[in-house]
């Protein structure tokens, strides 16, 4: 160090001192630490800590120093975790000050670390600025534009956000009940056309179905959702991200029945293809059933259980491999025992190993419809220790599942009552 006196210099973080001889600074872990001992005078050694005390020889960092002392962990053994009960990016905004990276830390860290700038790259995204003091006296060009589309996407995107974007979101439920209440009551007997009509008679009727007064109601709602669907794509930031976000897909695939199914009926106009076409008609209209899953935009519930899916992937897949590997073991084995060893009684439920699947999931998951049962006394032990094996695989990934969906659902609360707040101040203004 060509600044300074004294065989040792002293590091004061956040109040907590450390003491090193000026050798050990040279190559130190650190590189903001390490760059002290090139400093030549106080303005290149302010440039690195805060302050500094020219007769002890000691050197200010106002940072964090409990995470500090993590970082010197790291230094000494050669393994960084994060600290508990911290928010991980801001350990992480420590590590980048004292000149460390994510690959540093330990691998559960690491994807600890991952998923929380996931989440909150998906959740938190960067929003256009208020307008601080400078913004006040003059504005860039177009700056009235963007504003009213960052307006409108917020009332379209953001159900708390402002009152006009409460109105917005109750009138969308409102469609979502009516389009539901219309697509249960369209499969009653009273609603649903004769199987017993002729061809002709199917054809003039699947012609005027759009005039009834189910026919008119389903227009208007699907008026609705496409509109929706086009103002929420026009006012996007990103096109591309638009297309590929699931709410957006589901909002596509809950649409585009209901064009198709027109589109069918105006070009099947001979009698052959009108019986191939009834079935795919009947099929497309019942995908409506995805309107139900547009209400996730508006209820946390909804949010907090694809979130949790998202963010547990990996114990689904655990969870998914524990089950397929139980059936394959058990299912040989109880078509072994019930049906392929020459014991006089054969059961014919258990003739192949697929077919042994089937009673294997359900004993597993405990439902036990019945429809299959070992009547071996061997089968019969093999099902108790399926049964068992069951609760245990489905048990194991349970815990993590679990504190990740409170996890979402708090992370979910507090974005909702961020928004509230801003509802709050609009109704003062």
């Amino acid at each position: 160090m060509n600044f300074g006196r004294g065989p040792s210099v002293v590091l004061n973080v956040g109040g907590t001192r450390y003491s090193f001889s000026r050798e050990v600074l040279k190559d130190f872990p650190l590189r903001r630490v390490s760059r002290l001992h090139g400093c030549l005078s106080e303005k290149d050694v302010l440039e690195v800590c805060d302050d500094y005390d020219r007769e002890r020889n000691e050197y200010f960092f106002d940072r964090h120093s409990e995470a500090f002392g993590f970082i010197m962990l790291y230094v000494r053994h050669g393994h960084l975790r994060f600290v508990p009960h911290m928010c991980e990016l801001s350990f992480y905004n420590e590590m980048i000050y004292w000149g460390l990276e994510g690959s540093h830390l330990d691998y559960c860290c690491q994807r600890r670390l991952d998923d929380r700038m996931s989440e909150t790259c998906t959740y938190y995204a960067a929003e256009e600025p208020n307008g601080g003091p400078e913004g006040k006296g003059r504005r860039p060009p177009g700056a009235e534009g963007r504003k009213w589309l960052e307006r409108m996407r917020r009332t379209f995107e953001e159900p708390t956000s402002s009152v006009a974007a409460q109105v917005l979101a109750t009138v969308s439920i409102l469609f979502v009940i009516v389009s539901m209440v219309v697509l249960c009551a369209s499969t009653l007997p009273e609603w649903r056309a004769p199987e017993n009509r002729s061809v002709e008679e199917q054809s003039r009727y699947t012609a005027e179905s759009v005039r009834e007064p189910s026919g008119i109601i389903e227009a208007i709602c699907i008026g609705w959702f496409t509109a929706e669907c086009i103002v929420r794509f026009i006012v996007s930031k990103n096109k591309c991200e638009f297309v590929r976000r699931p709410l957006n897909i589901i909002d596509l695939l809950a649409i585009t029945p209901y064009y198709i199914s027109v589109l069918m009926t105006v070009f099947t106009g001979e009698n052959s293809q009108l019986q191939r076409a009834g079935v795919t008609l009947r099929v497309l209209r019942m995908m409506r059933i995805f309107w139900v899953i547009k209400l996730a935009r508006h209820f946390i519930g909804l949010q907090t259980l694809g979130l949790t899916l998202k963010r547990c992937y990996r114990e689904m897949v655990m969870l998914l491999v524990f089950i397929c590997v139980a059936m394959a073991i058990f299912s040989a084995l109880s078509q072994l025992l019930e049906n392929g060893l020459d014991l006089g009684t054969k059961n014919k439920d258990y003739a192949s190993i697929p077919a042994a699947c089937w009673w294997v999931i359900i004993s597993m998951t405990t439902v036990g419809y019945g429809d299959m049962c070992p009547i071996t006394v061997p089968g019969r032990i093999l099902g108790g220790i399926c049964v068992v094996s069951g609760i245990v695989l489905l048990a194991l990934p349970i815990t993590f599942i679990y504190h990740s969906f409170v996890q979402c659902y708090h992370e979910l609360k507090f974005r909702s009552a961020r928004y509230s707040r801003s509802l709050s101040a609009e109704f003062l203004n």
